[in-house]
């Protein structure tokens, strides 16, 4: 009697094989998507990039220190006090080819001792300097 209820079980397996193998198929993907989603659950959340008017990347955490961030603007803004406001506006470097904005990237990461100021874009141009490509407006 056993052996007559395996005897039908196998030909009836051999005869839905690939009927099982799709239905096998289909329970492994849900069980590795349930799987996944489980798992996405408990990642800890990504914190959303936020855009400001002053064109600053940051993220909801650095929102806390924005206090901070305008004392280092005050000291920076210090730093320049001495220079008129159109002396502030274009800046190369001693060893560079190119000006830029005081504010734009390649003007930050000029050392100070190796700063050159000009009050005009043409000033810049006929001391030998072109315009700097990632510095916009110029």
């Amino acid at each position: 009697m056993l052996s007559d209820s395996i005897q039908k079980v196998k030909s009836w397996r051999e005869s839905n094989k690939s009927d099982l193998y799709v239905a096998v198929i289909i329970f492994l993907t849900a069980l590795a998507s349930f799987g996944l989603g489980r798992l996405s659950a408990i990642w800890p959340e990504k914190e959303p990039i936020v855009l400001d008017e002053n064109l600053e990347l940051r993220t909801k955490n650095q929102d806390k220190n924005l206090d901070l961030k305008t004392e280092n603007l005050e000291k920076l803004s210090s730093k320049f006090s001495d220079l008129s406001s159109a002396q502030k506006r274009y800046v190369a470097s001693k060893s560079g080819t190119a000006y830029h904005f005081s504010w734009c990237p390649g003007a930050l990461r000029i050392k100070e001792e190796n700063k050159i100021w000009f009050e005009t874009k043409e000033e810049a141009e006929k001391a030998g300097y072109k315009p700097a490509g990632n510095c916009e407006g110029l």
